[in-house]
């Protein structure tokens, strides 16, 4: 997968940012970072923070539910147009 979304159940931006990329229809995995402490751990390894939702799109990482960013990302790798 392509794109991965670090996400919890009781985190709203991480809702939205799905509910964004589900608009885009663009396919992305979830990672649940209450399942499992390595998740978590590889969300913060990966962002270098604790903050959620973590989104990464090819490598290229997002910190919250920053649209512009997504957008941008998700143009520069040709996902979006």
């Amino acid at each position: 997968m392509m794109i991965t979304v670090y996400s919890a159940s009781w985190c709203a931006f991480c809702h939205a940012a799905m509910e964004y990329l589900d608009k885009l229809n663009v396919k992305y995995e979830v990672k649940d970072i209450e399942s499992d402490k390595s998740i978590a751990e590889e969300a913060i390894e990966k962002s270098g923070q604790m903050g959620i939702p973590v989104i990464d799109i090819k490598g290229d990482i997002i910190v919250g539910f920053d649209r512009p960013k997504i957008d941008d990302t998700l143009r520069k790798h040709e996902i979006t147009s």
